[in-house]
């Protein structure tokens, strides 16, 4: 995104992923993309091309390690652990390893040559992938690759650790060996040119409870080590050199934020109930188990969505049963006396970011993903029930299937996990008999079909993301089409509102897990359409159980039916808006206007 030019002072707009503001002196992290080398070998010389790089290679490991073991669990990086062992599992990929070499010895070129080649063809593999999600999970290979062409050539890589002051850092990107060597209370914020809300860089500032501004594009070419910045995670913007008017309005407004925080914070063990008595259940999404802590600090009730694609990503081999019974039983135990939904595999098709070892036929169907693909594979799916099942003797553990389009779908899977249940009896396995059994309802057929499906579960879960992603034919990411990804348009709300009324029908529960059930805006909407749960980003809990405190069930059912009237998303938003502006002015609050000409 460019700079928008004030007056006296340059303001970039991003994206904030962690909130929080912060000022202080820039550190700009200068790593020049290094171009490799490009030369023909005799056939003699390739034996040592390939020592070359596996010196490299063993060089690497060394040093993902080193990072590995500054990384201090007390201070909330466990997930740092996570992925710097994605990182070194990627170094000890056979295939990847022999593709490089395959290159050295049948095209005869140096290694650097060949590291190229590979790195530029799993890019495009990922590039082509339509989840956000997985497009993130390049940046993993992009890191190895660049240390691995840093080794090859003999070139030093400047040091975070090295950092003696308090800084912001801004940079391109950062790694996750990067965020390791940061010193605790050195750092005070991310600015990068690169990322989005689910990058590690993102993940990473959240942990750390940072403040980071991502996806600036540019940053990197306005800044310069030593000048003064604002790091405004709230309204996603940084600021280069503000006047001194400046400084003190973004003070004023992390004084603010940190004191509104903290007195939300008082009221985590308050349920989330409206003013005329309507109770609602905000739970966390996770993707990690490291993540539990954070979800007892925001004073969420459980988690209501673990998506379980982490234990399969950057692996050859499936995860084992023992794998996921261990994770799924830390964390049924960590939110007790609360619930843990657990996603089974929403992989599949287009959708791999791993090296697992499955039929061809599985990896080649682009619609084969999810539930498709774990039907198609039962000894797959097989193996991560028997890890849930084993796991809900050690708490409330909540089983839910993705991408649900049919009844008949249903069938099979409850057909497979009694299955399940009959092995585990006979071996004498304990688990809850009674496990409940819900689904997603992220298809439009799984929609109009909710009053068939909703009599065979135990709740339903609306998947909002690709349900608009379906709904409106468009792929998410793909500019040209974005402004039609939008929650208040009307086709999407009457496809909530017959879902909420077939589970009501059928006495189930029904929830949002979907990115706008932590959105401020669009929360009169769903309690006025009588969401019962609520799953989101733990840091969003107390601010929307604020909000869910303040009003009435009434007002939002009210503020439904006016807008149900309106026939554009555009018409529904600005009705929202002005109800929430008047209601938590608070909320619309933001700097940039009085700001934005060097007030």
């Amino acid at each position: 995104m460019r700079a928008k030019k004030s007056k006296k002072t340059p303001i970039l707009k991003g994206i904030g992923v962690s909130s929080g503001v912060v000022e202080g002196k820039a550190y700009l992290v200068e790593r020049q993309k290094i171009s490799a080398p490009q030369y023909y070998i005799e056939k003699s010389k390739t034996p040592n091309e390939i020592k070359r790089l596996e010196r490299a290679i063993a060089l690497a490991r060394e040093q993902i390690k080193s990072a590995h073991r500054k990384v201090d669990p007390q201070e909330g990086r466990d997930i740092i652990y996570y992925i710097l062992d994605a990182q070194l599992m990627i170094l000890k990929d056979d295939m990847l390893i022999r593709s490089i070499t395959d290159h050295i010895e049948k095209d005869r070129i140096n290694a650097e040559w060949a590291l190229e080649k590979v790195l530029k063809r799993f890019g495009d593999i990922f590039n082509s992938l339509e989840d956000k999600y997985l497009q993130e999970k390049k940046n993993d290979i992009d890191y190895v690759g660049e240390r691995l062409l840093r080794n090859l050539m003999g070139r030093e890589q400047e040091t975070i650790s090295q950092i003696q002051d308090e800084v912001i850092l801004v940079a391109h990107d950062f790694s996750p060996a990067d965020t390791a060597q940061m010193a605790k209370g050195k750092i005070l914020g991310f600015a990068t040119d690169m990322g989005s809300r689910i990058s590690h860089t993102a993940i990473m500032a959240r942990s750390l409870e940072i403040p980071a501004v991502v996806g600036l594009e540019n940053v990197t070419e306005y800044v310069k080590t030593g000048d003064f910045i604002v790091v405004d995670g709230l309204a996603g913007e940084v600021i280069i050199n503000p006047t001194s008017v400046m400084v003190s309005k973004y003070k004023e407004k992390e004084r603010s934020y940190r004191f509104s925080f903290e007195e939300l914070l008082k009221s985590r063990d308050l349920s989330a109930e409206t003013r005329d008595g309507f109770r609602v259940k905000l739970k966390a999404n996770i993707e990690l188990i490291e993540e539990v802590p954070s979800i007892r600090e925001h004073g969420a009730e459980g988690i209501g969505l673990y998506r379980t694609e982490f234990l399969y990503l950057n692996r050859k081999k499936p995860p084992s049963e023992e794998e996921h019974f261990r994770n799924y039983r830390e964390a049924v135990e960590n939110v007790a006396p609360h619930s843990a939904t657990i996603r089974t595999l929403d992989l599949g098709g287009d959708k791999y970011a791993s090296q697992i070892e499955l039929a061809e036929e599985l990896r080649s169907s682009p619609g084969l993903r999810a539930i498709r693909l774990c039907l198609k594979d039962v000894d797959l799916f097989k193996t991560q029930l028997r890890g849930m099942l084993r796991a809900s003797a050690y708490g409330k553990l909540k089983i839910m299937l993705p991408m649900i389009s049919e009844i008949k779908e249903l069938h099979q899977t409850k057909e497979i996990l009694e299955e399940v249940k009959d092995e585990l009896r006979t071996k004498g396995i304990p688990f809850d008999d009674k496990i409940q059994l819900g689904i997603m309802i992220e298809t439009p057929s799984a929609s109009l079909t909710a009053d068939i499906l909703a009599p065979e579960v135990d709740f339903f879960s609306i998947g909002t993301n690709d349900l608009i992603q379906y709904s409106m034919a468009i792929d998410r990411v793909n500019e040209h089409v974005a402004y039609l990804y939008d929650p208040f348009h009307p086709a999407i709300l009457r496809l909530i509102k017959r879902v909420v009324a077939a589970a009501k029908e059928s006495k189930i529960k029904v929830g949002i897990c979907g990115e706008m059930a932590g959105e401020e805006i669009y929360l009169p909407i769903l309690l006025g359409l009588g969401l019962e749960e609520l799953s989101m980003n733990s840091i969003s809990i107390p601010r929307v159980k604020k909000i869910i405190r303040s009003i009435t069930y009434k007002e939002a059912r009210e503020l439904v039916e006016r807008a149900s009237a309106l026939k554009t998303a555009a018409e529904v938003e600005g009705l929202v808006r002005n109800d929430i502006k008047r209601r938590f002015p608070e909320i619309n609050y933001s700097l940039k206007e009085e700001i934005a000409y060097g007030a």
